[in-house]
């Protein structure tokens, strides 16, 4: 019989709770993975959108842009809530049992609310936070030109105030096997 998820929280119900991780490791893992997808909706049409991201942790907000017109700002504008998502995948795991075949994931969800950053300031501290996550080593005015007004202009940035957030880590070194079948042999478990 299907749950009932009507008012409850959007993190509610983990299907496996063991594969669930703590407010530290979800900071941890928010500051290192590469890329996110945030959903947002539009008349009833969910659309997803990969991106960079920063985990401003001061501000407890994922920061991230997209271009100054199109679909990402339309749907924020018309409708704030949204959902991200973060993932990495580590290798396959095969078994003898067609239900039991998976793989290695670490994944967090966040559920907030964006916002376009209309200050021009903020929006270049921000900006700045993002680049030094993938390029911690440079500096604005050193190594590259700082933000212009023209470009800041030309982009549109977004803070996801986060509500909620869950964190799961399915980190095995293989998949449940079953002793009701012949086990599996080396080669598949390369």
């Amino acid at each position: 019989m299907p749950r009932d998820y009507n008012g409850q929280s959007p993190v509610a119900f983990q299907r496996l709770p063991e594969y669930k991780r703590e407010d530290d490791w979800i900071r941890a893992f928010l500051r290192e993975a590469k890329v996110g997808h945030i959903a947002s909706a539009r008349d009833g049409q969910p659309f997803l959108n990969p991106s960079t991201f920063w985990f401003d942790e001061a501000n407890h907000q994922i920061i991230f842009h997209s271009n100054v017109a199109g679909r990402v700002r339309s749907n924020i504008e018309t409708n704030s809530k949204v959902c991200f998502e973060a993932s990495e995948m580590g290798k396959t795991l095969p078994s003898n049992v067609a239900l039991e075949f998976s793989l290695q994931f670490r994944s967090v969800i966040v559920f907030g609310s964006a916002r376009l950053i209309s200050d021009p300031m903020v929006a270049r501290r921000v900006l700045y936070g993002l680049i030094h996550k993938y390029f911690p080593k440079m500096t604005e005015g050193k190594e590259f030109r700082e933000i212009t007004d023209k470009e800041l202009r030309a982009t549109s940035v977004y803070a996801i105030a986060i509500e909620s957030w869950s964190g799961k880590e399915n980190w095995k070194d293989r998949a449940d096997q079953s002793d009701e079948w012949p086990a599996l042999d080396g080669k598949w478990f390369e």
